[in-house]
């Protein structure tokens, strides 16, 4: 699935974290929310004002999505739009403008239901994307993935912004094409990290607009209402040792060592899937992902986890107390902050992830904190205290990327066991899929896309371990294929024609690994352009599995391998290559990825997975994509150059790739050479754990192929 991260295990018990200086990027993101049954609290609202003014440049206007479709859209006013604004002139609001990203506290890219703000107040049900609100205007920012999906989903209120294209502006941009000089936009700091409200802040500096952080209130929240669902609260499980390779205790103590290191006395961690790694545990509050909604606050001599305590099981009570983990209320954090500000805490702060709300309390803190001991030291006439090295002493910040990151994206050896091993059981799972689909298609059998989605769900909940989907099943026949993110709806859905192209793209969270595939088929008679287009996706596909590289290479240098036999022809596609896949956790993890977005200088480390998943789309007639898992690991050259080793992948995924659809005049030998041996591995790992039809339809989809004379 297409997406938008240090540990290195020397044996079972022992590790380092690695030490990459390299800056965790996020693609553009859905955004997530926040519970506001109780709302963190802040000492002072605070109002950033920016005083600096530019001036006038030319405002910059864009098509409503509305006129960008030829079917006509509902034009009814769009009542929840106009509660929203209602809200705005509120005196203990006032603002002329209010952005809702997709994301939730801990920028998560799947979020609970409850936090789904964004797809609430627009409509589009995308995970990546921001909707800007002003007092007479409405717009909505998505990628490439989604512009199919958004054009349909959003209404004629709507604008849409199809960000990446050519003269379309950025959020800021807009904003201040569309305000009047000097007004007042409005965000909940909790849902954005402090680097993009930072980023935001300087951004409409240029028209001398304020970004007024609204601390106790959600907008969105509060025209909600009781329709809004309940936070999660499952029971949180223990994550087997023989699966995460590492107790909790030995990740503990590397952590706390890179806190010495960095001159930090404590870190706060609250991406979800980091504190699920570092704690060996797993949830499932959040939809395909298993993890729990945490903060985590790790100092050189003690733990606290801030959750919900009804999630807390005696078993995962006693698996925290072992590791001298203490439990705080999840709504507590902000409090905590401000404590370990005034005890002079230095903490370790990720500004790519954690909340602008949680860096601006502490901020706000150590300020206070400062004022305090400057009065007293004015009072009796003494200097200020000094710290260890004799330095003068306050508290402050350590800025720095988690370290968390990178080592839960370096997979240990239990890890890349566990996801070697899922992936053979969900390889069997789709076999036996593929097989009753292609019989049930053959025999005229009509089919929903729902209808498949929920049969390869029915086929992986009955292999071992199988906890839950990885992602939303994207099922999409004919030109819901082209869509690139197409969640199938049960209402109004398409059948599976036997005459188009039909794109799955799926995956599986089990409990020793997780799986991320995509396999795209025809059922009938392909066209040529059909057959040329699938062919140089999977010539691209081939060229990134076969590559060798330099270590230390950023993914971003790969990424033109899987886009060059597309090139060639003028062709091209509108998302990144590959992303990083998690051990037993999230589909989609940092830092690391392989994309055209040539900022993220994250190397491609050994023991890192990374998916492998070029495409082509033609809008409203077909898409094709071909996705495959890889472990990076290092490659045995004749020679190393300037004395550095070299690195190359490793296939975890094993599904036939269907050869109908492959042009074999336009693959070297090389190339077919690489397909026959791909369906070679296939066969010998996964035919004995089929039988019946799947293994006949295995037999039948792993024969060898030749180049015609």
């Amino acid at each position: 699935m297409l997406s938008r991260s240090h540990f290195q295990l020397h044996s079972r018990t022992r590790f380092r974290f690695l030490s990459i200086s390299s800056p965790f990027l996020h693609n553009f993101s859905p955004i997530p929310k926040f519970p506001t049954k109780s709302r963190f609290r802040q000492p002072i609202p605070l109002i950033i004002r920016n005083s600096s003014s530019t001036p006038n440049s030319g405002s910059i206007t864009a098509k409503p999505s509305s006129e960008l479709r030829n079917k006509p859209k509902n034009s009814e006013p769009d009542d929840k739009l106009r509660l929203l604004r209602e809200l705005f002139s509120r005196p203990t609001i006032n603002i002329d403008a209010y952005i809702i990203p997709s994301q939730d506290a801990h920028q998560s890219e799947f979020i609970a239901d409850c936090y789904a703000r964004r797809e609430y107040i627009s409509g589009f049900t995308g995970s990546a994307g921001t909707a800007v609100v002003t007092k007479d205007k409405a717009a909505l920012w998505t990628d490439g993935r989604y512009f199919l999906q958004a054009e349909q989903q959003l209404n004629s209120s709507w604008i849409l912004m199809r960000a990446g294209n050519l003269g379309v502006p950025t959020t800021s941009e807009w904003l201040n094409g569309v305000l009047t000089p000097g007004s007042r936009i409005g965000i909940d700091p909790f849902l954005f990290s402090s680097d993009a409200s930072e980023e935001l802040k300087v951004a409409i500096s240029k028209k001398n607009h304020e970004l007024v952080y609204l601390y106790d209130i959600n907008l969105v929240d509060e025209i909600w209402k009781e329709a809004r669902p309940k936070p999660p609260n499952k029971p949180i499980r223990v994550h087997d040792l023989k699966y995460a390779g590492v107790d909790v205790s030995s990740k503990l103590s590397s952590l706390r060592s890179e806190l010495t290191d960095a001159g930090s006395s404590a870190i706060v961690i609250s991406m979800l899937d980091e504190i699920a790694w570092l704690l060996n545990l797993r949830g499932s509050d959040v939809p395909h992902s298993p993890v729990m909604y945490a903060y985590f606050v790790v100092e050189i001599d003690g733990a606290k986890l801030f959750i919900d305590d009804a999630k807390v099981t005696p078993e995962v009570m006693n698996h925290l107390k072992n590791a001298g983990i203490e439990l705080r209320p999840y709504e507590s954090i902000l409090s905590e902050i401000e404590s370990l500000a005034a005890k002079g805490a230095c903490l370790w702060l990720d500004t790519s992830s954690v909340s602008a709300a949680i860096v601006n309390t502490y901020k706000f803190a150590c300020n206070k904190f400062a004022g305090s001991i400057g009065s007293l030291i004015n009072k009796n006439k003494r200097t200020i205290p000094l710290g260890p090295n004799g330095e003068s002493w306050e508290p402050s910040a350590v800025n720095k990327s988690s370290p968390v990151c990178l080592a839960k994206a370096v997979k240990n050896e239990a890890e890349l066991q566990g996801m070697c091993n899922s992936h053979l059981r969900d390889a069997a799972a789709l076999a036996h899929f593929w097989a009753w689909l292609e019989d049930e298609i053959s025999n005229g059998v009509v089919l929903t896309e729902v209808d498949v989605a929920d049969k390869l769900l029915e086929f992986r909940s009955a292999q071992k371990g199988f906890v839950d989907t990885s992602f939303d099943t994207i099922s999409g026949s004919g030109a819901n294929g082209a869509i690139i993110h197409y969640r199938p709806d049960p209402n109004r859905c398409s059948t599976v024609d036997a005459e188009k192209l039909f794109l799955l793209d799926s995956g599986a969270q089990y409990i020793d690994g997780t799986t991320d595939i995509t396999r795209t088929v025809h059922f009938g008679e392909p066209s040529s352009r059909q057959k040329e287009c699938f062919t140089r996706v999977l010539q691209g596909h081939i060229a990134l599995d076969q590559a060798v590289f330099p270590e230390n290479t950023p993914g971003f240098v790969l990424d033109a391998f899987a886009r060059s036999a597309l090139w060639k022809i003028g062709l091209d596609y509108r998302h990144g290559t590959g992303h990083g896949v998690g051990a037993a956790l999230n589909v989609h993890e940092g830092p690391q990825s392989i994309s055209f977005r040539f900022g993220n200088m994250t190397p491609l480390l050994k023991g890192m997975v990374v998916s492998n998943e070029p495409g082509y789309y033609e809008d409203h007639s077909f898409g094709i994509r071909i996705e495959n898992l890889l472990i990076v690991k290092e490659v045995d050259t004749p020679n190393r150059f300037g004395g550095i080793g070299y690195m190359g992948f490793e296939k975890l995924t094993f599904v036939p790739i269907q050869t109908k659809l492959v042009d074999l005049s336009l693959l070297s030998t090389a190339e077919i050479d690489w397909l026959n041996d791909y369906h070679n591995q296939t066969w010998e790992k996964v035919s004995p754990l089929v039988d019946g039809s799947a293994r006949q339809w295995l037999w039948n989809n792993t024969r060898p192929v030749a180049k015609p004379h």
